[in-house]
């Protein structure tokens, strides 16, 4: 008996699909190419740590002359861009949690693009800087949105997934919205028919039958499985815990840190106060999942103890390598990645 995170299910489907994208197989009509727009006048720049790494997710405010605050975050290059400014001085301050508050000012001329050098940002106390007139929950709100947008090569979702790593906490509420717009997306309802197909040709769990009917009931016990995981597991359960069941994307630092954080977060969690956590609401939604399995499984495929331990085991490893895979592969098979708090 094996019963998966189906939040995480979709980790080899996700593969299977990079995999075919990069050998040219046609899986989905191709994009056209984005169009580029010339922009008159334009500031851009880069964010670095003071140990020289790029830094994902700094707040930049530009206060141009005779024009409104503008704002944006930095993307996972250390990248912020801003287009369309108005000639003149202008004011640029960058903020981030644990680094001192750094400003750059100037002066812009009309038709040109300005490149600064790159500012790095030094440990020591920080300022609190309101860049939004946006409540915590209306900005949870719409990155929420943007969340269930997220596909990869615009089929797969890729909805448990967040790339601002200072995203406010999900309501109760928006947690178990998340958890039924993922099983009820389209492409989860027929990857689970898939995969009663094939286990309904491979005979497995056998006491179903074949026919009509034994599709149907393999089909409804993995929907099931897949109902209780994400609802306990992905709404339930942390709305009491107060956890946050998304994998906040990491983006920086170096390979081998990155790496560790992918496996770590297999067991670990943000809690909505922003602190890291054991992951109980995970691993008791697994354990739950495993368990109730047993209660609608034929007699014959119902697992023992062992097969209860090795399940939640073998779902834990399966959760770090979908983390490793979504922290160095997935984002480069979305088209247009969110840059969280980006001006338009």
């Amino acid at each position: 008996m094996a019963v998966g995170n189906y939040r995480r299910n979709l980790c080899a489907a996700t593969l299977l699909a990079a995999l075919l994208s990069s050998l040219g197989w046609p899986l989905a009509a191709q994009a056209p190419p984005p169009t580029t727009t010339t922009t008159s006048t334009a500031i851009e720049g880069e964010v670095i740590d003071h140990a020289g790494s790029v830094y994902e997710g700094a707040t930049i405010q530009l206060q141009p002359s005779h024009a409104p605050l503008r704002t944006a975050r930095s993307d996972s290059d250390g990248q912020f861009h801003f287009s369309d400014i108005p000639p003149g001085p202008f004011v640029l301050t960058v903020s981030a949690r644990g680094f001192t508050v750094e400003t750059v000012t100037g002066t812009i001329a009309a038709n040109q693009n300005l490149a600064l050098p790159s500012i790095v940002l030094t440990p020591g106390s920080v300022t609190e800087v309101r860049v939004s007139s946006s409540s915590p929950a209306e900005i949870a709100t719409m990155e929420l949105h943007l969340e269930e947008q997220q596909r990869v090569l615009g089929i797969v979702p890729n909805f448990y997934v967040v790339y601002d790593r200072n995203a406010p906490p999900l309501s109760a509420r928006q947690k178990f919205h998340l958890a039924t717009y993922s099983l009820i997306d389209p492409f989860n309802l027929a990857i689970t028919g898939a995969v009663a197909g094939y286990k309904q040709g491979d005979n497995d769990l056998k006491g179903y039958g074949q026919g009509t009917k034994g599709y149907a009931l393999r089909y409804g016990a993995l929907y099931g499985n897949g109902f209780v995981d994400t609802m306990l597991g992905g709404a339930l359960l942390p709305s009491i815990f107060h956890q946050d069941p998304r994998y906040f994307y990491k983006g920086v630092g170096t390979t081998r840190s990155r790496f560790k954080y992918a496996v770590a977060n297999a067991f670990v969690c943000k809690g909505d106060n922003g602190r890291w956590q054991m992951n109980y609401s995970s691993l008791l939604g697994d354990a739950a999942a495993a368990g109730i399995a047993n209660l609608y499984y034929p007699a014959g495929d119902r697992g023992s103890g062992s097969d209860f331990v090795e399940s939640i085991a073998l779902d834990k490893a399966a959760s770090a390598i979908g983390n490793v895979f979504q922290e160095f592969v997935v984002r480069h098979f979305m088209h247009k990645p969110p840059i969280y708090g980006a001006t338009p």
